[in-house]
């Protein structure tokens, strides 16, 4: 009898093992913690629910279009660290984004006096035009009245009278066609000043925001996680007096009072899950510990396994009730789900 319950128990054994070795590439075994209890066992990492990711800012205008801009690490916020919303999480050396917003800054203003200069000129030159324009009309009425006793005077007389009113109309008509072009070539001049104005203000504008990228605070309350990026041919983390691109990630700020499991499930098991199950929870870090979990969603469309495209798995999401100082970001967590008899 004893016999038969050793080799009764190999089998279950040699069962057991089999089945979770096919489905340990899936994240999910059943597992028995007693006679009367079966339960679904998942594995995941865990991850907050709110967080804000630091990447290096992408400069805008000329000084982010001609290339790569060095980005030097002055200040950065220490991995664990509490921080409070507008605490500075990372500073970067802003003295060429500074010197390029003076820059812009003086030939903005620059224009602007250039641009007055130019008004200036271009009053004073139509004050001219007017004065002219004027005294050719009145050569023009002093022509008419002239010839107003043509009628009166000798023939040679009138013939030059009328003479003398046409040449004062033709005169008055190619100052006002000449004054009229004059005008628009100085609109035109005023104009591409103004484009040069414009253009530089921007540029001022862009190397200002640029300046202010280089101080990032946080935008809430949270707790503060470096991420590794690859330098040097491996993994780290960032350091102060460094050198990185734009767009790079540098940490993370996450609200540790809300932490979630995101697992991968057996399309075999998906059906024993249902949105509000209950669930265990326990950190592979800290075995003894164990929280109360929630099912929130699972993925309504499976995800092929890179192993084999008959495999395909269900992405799940546990909530995790409460807040606990063991609960970090990317740590290797197990859910047990409770299986119905």
């Amino acid at each position: 009898m004893t016999q038969f319950r050793l080799l009764s128990a190999w089998g279950l054994l040699v069962l057991t093992a089999a089945g979770s070795a096919g489905r340990g590439m899936l994240h999910a075994a059943v597992v028995r913690p007693s006679a009367s209890v079966r339960a679904l066992r998942l594995h995941g990492v865990v991850e907050p629910v709110r967080s804000y990711t630091v990447s290096a800012p992408r400069l805008t205008g000329a000084s982010g279009a001609t290339g790569p801009s060095q980005l030097i690490v002055v200040h950065l916020a220490r991995a664990g660290a509490s921080v409070n919303a507008g605490d500075v999480l990372v500073e970067f050396d802003r003295h060429n984004q500074l010197k390029s917003a003076r820059d812009r800054e003086t030939e903005y203003r620059d224009i602007l006096e250039q641009i007055n200069k130019k008004k200036g000129e271009q009053l004073a030159a139509r004050g001219m035009r007017d004065a002219q324009l004027q005294q050719a009309a009145n050569d023009v009425r002093i022509a008419e009245l002239g010839v107003v006793g043509n009628d009166l005077v000798a023939k040679a007389t009138a013939e030059k009278n009328a003479q003398t009113l046409e040449e004062a109309r033709a005169r008055h008509a190619q100052l006002r066609t000449t004054f009229d072009l004059r005008a628009k070539a100085e609109a035109a001049d005023l104009r591409i000043l103004e484009l040069q104005r414009d253009r530089a203000s921007n540029a001022w504008q862009h190397a200002q925001r640029n300046a202010e990228k280089m101080r990032v605070v946080a935008p809430h309350p949270g707790l503060v996680v470096l991420k590794s990026i690859w330098k040097n041919g491996t993994m780290a983390e960032v350091q102060e007096g460094e050198d990185v691109r734009p767009g790079f990630p540098i940490l993370d700020v996450v609200d540790p009072s809300a932490m979630r499991i995101r697992v991968n499930v057996n399309q075999a098991d998906v059906e024993a899950l249902s949105i509000g199950q209950h669930t265990a929870i326990r950190l592979d870090s800290y075995p003894s510990k164990t929280f109360a979990g929630r099912l929130e969603t699972v993925s309504p469309i499976a995800i092929a396994s890179m192993m084999s495209v008959r495999v395909r798995t269900f992405v799940a999401v546990f909530s995790i009730e409460g807040a606990d100082p063991h609960l970090l970001p990317d740590l290797a967590a197990a859910v047990e789900v409770p299986l119905k008899p």
